[in-house]
């Protein structure tokens, strides 16, 4: 089907990209999606007031292939992802609307598959986490880390099977039925959220509406984060709202790294003075838990080079959970150059874990800003 449908032949699917200063990855995302073969489509680009040219590869695409919107004014309280996606879902017109980051790249035939397998699933929403492209050594090191433990709390099994609260998305590739995105109130009725795409997920969920997540190596690739810089305000917004317990975490991985790192040098270094049992013992306790740490790690679907280097991912990861903690706490929390105030998860254990699990109730929002929310999303049906 062609890529640019025509009045008599509306999108099956809206793709809506928001981008906010993305010159470095939203070529190679466009040229994956306009590629996109066997489905009608239409690609929305939302540009988020960037300072750089995003708004300028975009429009190089041709009108046919990529439509360009504003995000317009960032309202108090609002996260600016999701100001701009509520930008695109209004001028949308497909039956789904996939949300995508500008920093992915979609596989030949990727998004055909993808609506393919949300039918015959009978899902409202299906959300594919991407096969992460790691570089540095820092990206190599945390990412493996960090996305182990993602896997072990957002657990795909239970997420979607619908007699479980469990849910779980991923915003760099969230497919969802425009019937199903409409019902629950979109991304107007969890503006403040950063964690927007967990909370969605748990929107549809309670909804009765079926929710699938999964490992979605074959259909997007992305890379999250190109400097150390990137990635330390990256994580600092997004960790501490993943994890119920985050300091407890943050000590267990601290810990792990230690004992590790202390089996194996005791080992050497009593092995080198002659005492070879106790060298034994102590080696073979960091083989062990060595050992287990890989097995864990190779769940996140790294490269084998990555996997090794997640060693010294262990203590950077607690740095990056206590840090992400505290700038919770004290309102501290950056994202291109935007900062948000404190989020009352941080503060309140049972938020943050319902967040993650799906159990429990969300904190309510001021009658002014629910009123709001209730507005735009009226306005956007």
């Amino acid at each position: 089907m062609p890529a640019t449908p025509t009045p008599s032949d509306p999108p099956a699917v809206s793709v809506i990209v928001p981008a906010r200063n993305e010159e470095a990855s939203l070529k190679n995302c466009l040229d994956s999606l306009v590629a996109q073969t066997n489905v009608a489509f239409e690609i929305i680009v939302v540009n988020d007031h960037s300072t750089d040219r995003t708004r300028e590869i975009a429009s190089s695409f041709s009108d046919k292939l990529v439509r360009v919107v504003e995000a317009g004014t960032l309202p108090p309280g609002w996260t600016g992802k999701n100001n701009a996606v509520i930008a695109g879902a209004k001028v949308a017109q497909g039956e789904w609307l996939l949300f995508t980051d500008a920093d992915t790249v979609h596989l030949p035939g990727s998004l055909a598959r993808s609506i393919e397998e949300a039918t015959r699933q009978h899902a409202a929403l299906l959300s594919y986490s991407p096969r992460q492209v790691v570089k540095s050594f820092w990206e190599k090191a945390v990412m493996p880390v960090i996305f182990a433990e993602l896997a072990a709390s957002f657990r795909p099994s239970k997420v979607s099977d619908p007699s479980s609260p469990a849910a779980a998305a991923n915003g760099q590739y969230l497919l969802i039925t425009r019937g199903a995105y409409d019902a629950v109130g979109g991304h107007a009725a969890i503006a403040a959220k950063l964690l927007e795409d967990v909370a969605l997920a748990r929107a549809v969920k309670k909804s009765g509406r079926k929710i699938c997540f999964r490992f979605g190596g074959d259909a997007v690739r992305t890379r999250m984060y190109r400097t150390f810089a990137q990635l330390r305000e990256g994580w600092t917004k997004n960790l501490v709202l993943l994890f119920p317990s985050p300091m407890r975490l943050a000590t267990l991985r601290a810990l792990e790294f230690v004992l590790i790192v202390f089996g194996f040098a005791t080992g050497i270094t009593t092995a080198r003075h002659g005492h070879f049992q106790p060298a034994v013992g102590a080696g073979l306790l960091g083989a062990i838990l060595y050992a287990m740490f890989l097995t864990r790690i190779r769940r996140a679907h790294f490269s084998w080079d990555a996997a090794l280097l997640a060693l010294f991912g262990l203590p950077l990861f607690s740095y990056l959970l206590v840090r992400s903690k505290l700038s919770h706490k004290h309102g501290n929390v950056w994202w291109k150059g935007r900062r948000y105030p404190p989020d009352p998860g941080v503060t309140d254990p049972a938020v943050t874990a319902a967040a993650v699990t799906g159990i429990g109730d969300p904190p309510k929002l001021p009658d002014s800003t629910m009123q709001e929310q209730h507005g735009l999303s009226h306005a956007q049906s």
